[in-house]
């Protein structure tokens, strides 16, 4: 009767395991995409382009010369640059005009340094949008007219871009169409554009704001304290009650993240861990992604240690399920069918990185990000370390 029981337990999580990968694939499908649109589609608005860069010499001259591509007139273009010590500066240099440079002025505490940037740039610049671009991004000619006036058309207040994501290494190729499916899950992304809906999020590497919203709302200086910058501005219009859009634009904007594992595992970790930090929150998300992700493969082998056909049959079932289903995402993010199946590799790289977050809530705890370091207060928020 025990062992009875038991099988009836594994399959029914199972199916709860089967019906949470189904989320993924469903959010994907009904992500909306934006291509580029007929060049007699325009924006209305005024607008302004702000681009907070540290340490980017490597990037941002291939997204300043797709700006400078753009198939629309550039009036107000600042790059906010926060101390680079890596010719940053001296690139910017050579595309002015239309490009602005603007030296961050000195860290404040309490702040994070890429909202310091963003909201520094604002202030410098007019227009009816604001288009926040991170430096690494490069833009299809059509990208800032098109994104201006789909905002327009959906009469929204805040709109991103996902971009398309460039991978150039093996664990690039790997670990990115995971990332890609835990915020597709994480943040139910597609109800983002339901009305009514509480689900929130931004993609801050291409992220359009009207400007009297902003101000409104209280910019980037509303939520200063978050290395998340993008998902906190969201999630601030959105108990607002401001209209927010999000939408993938494969060919309207390309970027790659990370350029190598370290890159990668710090950028993970300080997206992860954040400011706002919860022991607990982390356990839990540690658990959930050993019960989802690995667990269910020893369903098939404990069935055939255990003789139980259904065991596994759903067993089999699972291995088939989890293998296409990340195949399929690694096919669609541009990674390769054996990235794909080399899925329980993301995940214990996803694992470690929950393990170092744990270790790094105690406190006295910090998060580390572009060179700079944000010490965890006890009651969740952050200060800028140095």
């Amino acid at each position: 009767m025990a062992a009875e029981l038991l099988v009836v337990v594994l399959l029914l999580l199972g199916v709860a395991v089967l019906l949470y990968q189904g989320l993924a694939i469903l959010f994907a499908y009904q992500m909306p995409r934006l291509d580029p649109a007929d060049p007699a589609v325009r924006p209305t608005g005024s607008f302004a382009i702000v681009i907070p860069a540290r340490d980017e010499a490597d990037e941002i001259a291939a997204a300043l010369d797709s700006l400078r591509d753009q198939d629309l007139p550039l009036t107000d273009v600042v790059v906010v640059d926060g101390g680079s010590t890596d010719g940053t500066r001296e690139e910017v240099a050579r595309r002015a005009p239309p490009v602005r440079l603007i030296d961050e002025p000195p860290l404040p505490p309490g702040w994070i340094g890429k909202s310091w940037a963003c909201w520094t740039g604002a202030r410098a610049t007019h227009g009816e949008w604001l288009v926040f671009l991170d430096a690494d991004v490069r833009l299809d000619p059509a990208a800032v007219r098109t994104a201006l006036a789909w905002a327009e058309r959906e009469r929204a207040d805040l709109a991103s871009v996902a971009t398309r994501m460039e991978m150039g290494s093996r664990w690039e190729r790997i670990v990115i169409p995971f990332y890609v499916q835990m915020v597709l899950t994480h943040f139910r992304a597609p109800r983002v554009n339901r009305t009514g809906s509480r689900a929130a999020m931004a993609n801050g590497q291409f992220l359009l704001v009207r400007r009297s919203a902003y101000d409104a709302l209280g910019g980037h200086e509303a939520i200063r304290e978050q290395v998340v910058e993008d998902v906190a501005l969201a999630e601030r219009f959105r108990a607002a009650g401001r209209r927010l859009r999000l939408t993938w634009g494969p060919r309207l904007a390309a970027t790659r993240m990370y350029r190598d594992r370290r890159s990668m595992a710090e950028g993970l970790l300080k997206t992860m861990h954040g400011t706002s930090y919860s022991r607990a929150r982390q356990v839990g998300r540690l658990a959930g992604l050993v019960g989802l992700f690995w667990l269910p493969l020893g369903l098939l082998p404990l069935g055939a240690a255990l003789g139980s056909l259904p065991l596994v049959a759903m067993g089999s079932v699972l291995w088939v399920a989890l293998f296409g289903k990340h195949v399929a995402f690694a096919r669609a993010t541009g990674a390769g069918v054996a990235d794909g199946l080399l899925y329980p590799v993301a995940v214990g790289f996803y694992a470690a990185l929950l393990l170092r977050s744990i270790a790094r809530g105690r406190p006295g705890g910090s998060v580390r990000w572009k060179g700079r370091e944000y010490r965890l207060r006890p009651d969740g928020d952050a200060a800028a370390k140095r």
